[in-house]
């Protein structure tokens, strides 16, 4: 029998191979089996992954639930091989997953940021971070995707951005408003200056000249956050840079309900835009600002005209 940790290489394995991603799960189950290995266990057992799955004690229900969750779904394929493996039963820690409440970011927030970025040091740190930030806001796109933007991407003749590294592994091709397509020429070009021999295709390097990494554009957002005093006027709410995409979304929203427009007629627009599956994940971003919903009631209390 195969190691417990070698199982669980080929489950995700399996799972990309069918168009999954897996990229939080895979973390999730790298942590169990090394917590497995470090127990002695070569197998799952349903007491192993209720102790791993409870870890930390002060996390959330919902968090508890998932963890457990992704490593059920690992013992049900892992039965196949191994008939010691037990499937947690389901409902063992029931954690109703609940949205966080996003923060959206007003225009003078967004202005401060971008002129943080332009801050930072060493000065190519600055000049990255500006434009990755800028992007993120003009559109709406995920962290993973802005990241894994290639050179080639940008097509700096008609202003569309090719979006390849998506949750839906559908690439999908956003024209740019023409102030952003040409914040990001003027980048590659300094980009193409500063690295004339690079090192990697990414669009966006660090100021070694590597791709950027996650991690790396998170703690210097939240750094961004603290040096523009968002963070301490967010009360409750958590700003993210996630928060970046829905208030692209709900920006966009309540411009149309402003102009008038047919939103229902226009939201599988906003959704191939944001790159979602089908346009019920799209409504979500009805219920992100009570302005929205302020928007969408009056619309319905007013009346067509020519109707009675």
């Amino acid at each position: 029998m195969s190691s417990l940790r070698e199982e669980a290489a080929r489950y995700l394995e399996t799972r990309r191979a069918l168009g999954f991603k897996m990229e939080g799960e895979g973390r999730l189950l790298e942590q169990f089996t090394a917590f497995a290995g470090s127990a002695g266990a070569d197998t799952v057992t349903t007491e192993l992954a209720l102790g791993w799955a409870t870890l930390p004690a002060t996390g959330s229900a919902s968090w508890h639930a998932r963890r457990l969750a992704v490593v059920r779904g690992f013992a049900f394929w892992l039965c196949a091989a191994d008939p010691r493996a037990q499937v947690p039963p389901a409902g063992l820690l029931p954690g109703r997953a609940r949205r966080t409440v996003p923060y959206l970011y007003s225009g003078a927030g967004i202005t401060a940021l971008i002129t943080a970025a332009g801050r930072l040091s060493p000065p190519w740190k600055a000049v990255t971070m500006r434009a990755f930030t800028g992007l993120l806001f003009a559109t709406g796109c995920r962290l993973g995707e802005a990241l894994s933007l290639d050179r080639g991407d940008l097509d700096q003749d008609t202003g569309l951005l090719t979006i390849r590294e998506t949750k839906a592994r559908r690439p999908r091709q956003l024209p740019l408003h023409p102030t952003a397509a040409a914040a990001l020429a003027s980048y590659a070009h300094r980009r193409d200056r500063e690295w004339a021999r690079p090192a990697t295709t990414a669009f966006f390097v660090s100021s070694t000249g590597a791709r950027l990494a996650r991690t790396t554009v998170q703690e210097t957002f939240r750094r961004l956050l603290r040096e523009t005093g968002i963070y301490d006027r967010a009360g409750a709410l958590r700003p993210r840079i996630h928060g970046a995409r829905h208030t692209f979304a709900v920006t966009t929203l309540a411009g149309w309900y402003r102009d008038g427009a047919d939103v229902q007629e226009r939201l599988p627009l906003l959704s191939t835009w944001l790159g979602h599956s089908d346009p019920r994940h799209t409504y979500y971003y009805l219920s992100a600002a009570p302005e929205l919903l302020t928007l969408a009631a009056g619309r319905l209390e007013r009346p067509e005209e020519g109707t009675s």
